[in-house]
């Protein structure tokens, strides 16, 4: 019997779980683990929002299938998001559609539209399902930077030059999970004209859209008039209302990707269960005063972080945007690399993060870091991270001022 099967030889040993059943390991021994590696809100979503939940899951009838590209009310409400906070509008019919999380629309979409063989333009490091969803599904990745800037372009043409067959896809995510670059509306325009020219499909995923610092919101890429003639865009609610575990993401835009993907679902998922849509309707239409208060405490995180790594010796650079800070290894431990740099933290300094590499090869040299507790806690991260750094002879500011 063949056990060589052929989409699992494409995925290789996930390296990010490693630290992860590292951590599992030491919190099971009873150790104090200060966990910044995964994005998981420690956060609650807004009272309101759970008592619509629980509101609806009373009643007898909300119980079987629910829709699968979504319940009418839902594709309503995202499609009223996206015209209040971008000016875009939307027909929640066939230019919206309920994914269950952003992962699994992005999996999915990639499962409607891909070939074997096709060739997919995706940002390296970026979040592990903008090239693997693809892979699974049997394309090949052609990477492309995160940074936006003119190297970003001048990679784009010698791929569209070089590769055979010419990309179909164009993925992309700002603000990047995991480098928390954010790009501007112009960068966007550029990025639509270019798809058109080379008849490109572009999937941008913009999970972060509301996790914005210094009054700079993250514009959508469809903002830019005709973008819907070649854009999708994923959003989450996992992080804006702290609802991860709900599993509640939408992708909105070009009708032609939409139907592929809701085609694609309508075989594979009923759709999240109905008192979980009803809420977050509650969300979408409701108070925003969680969205303002989050924006405010990430931002607060981000602040101590940077501050107390820095004086603790690990100089992080600020994020614009996210619930992430994308910091490089200590010079002095950068030849460790960030697996071993990543486990070592974890076994002496009693804090976890994510390796840079588990989000590609470009990756190398960072560490991704989770904004996901509190400042005490942070603070404390800085405390125990300033203690292995000096065990592996790394001076302190303060030291070195001395």
């Amino acid at each position: 019997m063949d056990t060589d099967f052929y989409r699992i030889k494409r995925l290789p040993p996930y390296v990010i779980a490693e630290v992860n059943a590292m951590r599992a390991a030491a919190r099971a021994a009873g150790e104090d683990i200060i966990d910044l590696g995964m994005g998981n809100p420690d956060l609650p979503p807004p009272p309101h929002v759970i008592e619509k939940l629980c509101e609806v899951a009373k009643k007898p009838d909300a119980h079987g299938y629910s829709a699968s590209k979504g319940i009418p009310g839902l594709r309503r409400a995202q499609a009223g998001y996206y015209a209040r906070r971008f000016g875009v509008e939307l027909d929640p019919e066939r230019e919206v559609v309920v994914t269950l999380g952003s992962k699994e629309g992005l999996a999915n979409l990639a499962q409607a539209i891909t070939a074997p063989g096709d060739v997919v333009l995706a940002p390296n490091p970026s979040y592990p399902i903008h090239t693997f969803g693809f892979i699974i599904a049997g394309a090949t990745i052609r990477s492309v930077p995160t940074t936006p800037d003119e190297r970003y372009f001048e990679s784009l043409e010698r791929a569209v030059k070089f590769t055979v067959p010419k990309p179909s896809v164009l993925v992309m995510g700002y603000p990047s999970n995991p480098t928390a670059e954010v790009v501007d509306l112009a960068f966007y325009e550029r990025v639509v004209a270019f798809a058109k020219e080379h008849e490109l499909w572009i999937l941008s995923d913009l999970a972060y859209s509301e996790i914005y610092f210094d009054d700079c919101p993250t514009p959508s890429i469809l903002q830019v008039p005709g973008a819907k003639d070649v854009a999708v865009e994923f959003t989450s609610m996992s992080k804006t209302y702290s609802m991860a575990g709900w599993r509640m993401g939408f992708a909105v835009g070009n009708p032609t990707l939409i139907a592929a993907l809701t085609r694609v679902k309508s075989y594979l998922d009923y759709g999240a269960f109905t008192p979980i849509q009803a809420a977050a309707v509650a969300a979408i239409n409701g108070p925003q005063d969680i969205v303002d208060a989050n924006r405010r405490l990430y931002k607060h995180r981000r602040d101590v972080l940077v501050e107390s790594f820095g004086r603790a010796g690990w100089e992080i650079p600020a994020p614009r945007a996210s619930m992430f800070a994308w910091a490089p290894l200590p010079p002095a431990l950068a030849h460790l690399g960030s697996l071993e740099f990543s486990k070592q933290l974890l076994t002496h300094a009693g804090v976890a993060v994510a390796p840079g590499v588990g989000y590609g090869e470009e990756g190398e040299g960072f560490v991704r870091i989770a904004m996901v507790e509190n400042e005490q806690r942070i603070r404390q991260a800085a405390r125990n991270v300033k203690r292995y750094l000096a065990s592996m002879g790394v001076n302190t500011p303060a030291q070195t001022s001395a």
